[in-house]
């Protein structure tokens, strides 16, 4: 008897929700142990993370039925990619860890790798599905590039979020001010050299862990086989 997709599905979103549950509880428990709101942030960000895995999955199921370059198809899709580096943010997040003297630091440093892994786990799953459909409709080599490309695209975002404090609101609420900041470093390269090796840094990490997740999907796959 096969498995059903949509029991896989469900248990997943039990699986994720436990786990995200187990980074809120880390944090609710500093709270309550510190009486302070430090780190609070990663709950929002958390949160965020679980937009663009929506998104995905709403436009991964209107796919089976329509062609991908219908206008509400198209819609998502810009959607997802605006909301995809928030899962992928939380990493940068770790900035801000300090020795504050309230709690052991190792335990800042478990919760901030909780909140880190479950934002990379929620931005990947999204990512497997779409990337899944473009496969079927540009091949393996085409839709590997777009993946890149859209990674690429999370790691100038993430960039953009963390030293210019943009979000993936302002595209709506400030696109003038947003679209001066991004071409800036392009029109004058040689006096943003920061916001390339940013980038650069963040997209080998995202790429990396991408392609060893995919690899490992695959023998999951072979293995069930």
């Amino acid at each position: 008897m096969g498995v059903n997709p949509r029991q896989i599905r469900q248990q997943l979103l039990i699986t994720l929700g436990l786990s995200s549950a187990v980074s809120l509880g880390l944090l609710a428990a500093r709270f309550i142990a510190t009486q302070q709101t430090t780190y609070w942030f990663l709950a929002w960000n958390l949160v965020l993370a679980w937009v663009p895995l929506g998104i995905a999955w709403w436009l991964i199921a209107r796919l089976r039925t329509t062609p991908w370059l219908s206008f509400w198809n198209l819609f998502l899709t810009a959607l997802w990619i605006g909301f995809l580096p928030n899962a992928f943010y939380i990493a940068s997040d770790i900035i801000h860890l300090t020795e504050t003297g309230t709690v052991s630091i190792l335990y800042d440093v478990v919760m901030f790798l909780s909140f880190t892994f479950n934002g990379f786990v929620l931005g990947y799953l999204g990512l497997y599905g779409i990337h899944q459909q473009l496969k079927k409709r540009l091949g393996r080599q085409i839709s590997y590039t777009v993946v890149a490309g859209v990674l690429l695209l999370c790691s100038f975002a993430i960039y953009l979020g963390r030293y210019l404090r943009w979000n993936s609101w302002d595209i709506l609420v400030n696109p003038a001010g947003l679209i001066f900041d991004v071409s800036e470093p392009f029109v004058n390269p040689s006096n943003y050299p920061r916001t390339f090796t940013t980038t650069a840094m963040v997209f080998v990490l995202l790429m990396s862990v991408y392609a060893v997740s995919y690899q490992l999907v695959k023998l999951a796959k072979h293995n069930q086989a």
